[in-house]
């Protein structure tokens, strides 16, 4: 007996859905291209004001790619009651954040324990909703 076809939908969320899911996120993956190679690593984040995204790492050569001014995505996703999925992604070019900026709890624990801290600009942010 062949499988059924089931058609998800797939829907594009608007800036403003895709902000808010940020704002209630603390915890991302970093995605980048180490050697060629696509790399991912945890990581907390925080949206500051309505430019841009901090985030923390504790890698020294995602660090270095933010010293370097490289491409960085950040991606976070979940899955609501009824079954379906979103994702949304903040891709840009990365830069060391200003470590004088007021941060949430669980960003400040993550410098204090040894993290860089990484900015990344609000300028293309992405997402999609499958039901």
């Amino acid at each position: 007996m062949a499988p059924q076809n089931q058609h998800s939908s797939r829907t594009v969320l608007g800036t403003d859905e895709c902000l808010r899911f940020l704002r209630e996120a603390d915890f991302a993956r970093v995605v980048s291209s180490i050697r060629c190679l696509p790399v991912a690593r945890p990581t907390r984040i925080a949206v500051i004001g309505d430019d841009h995204l901090i985030l923390t790492s504790r890698d020294d050569t995602i660090s270095s790619l933010a010293t370097r001014g490289d491409v960085l995505a950040v991606q976070i996703d979940g899955l609501e009651g009824n079954g379906a999925t979103w994702s949304v992604t903040v891709s840009g070019i990365a830069a060391p954040a200003n470590p004088d900026e007021e941060l949430p709890a669980s960003l400040a624990r993550e410098l204090e324990r040894g993290a860089t801290l990484l900015a990344l600009p609000l300028n293309l942010v992405t997402g999609v909703r499958e039901e």
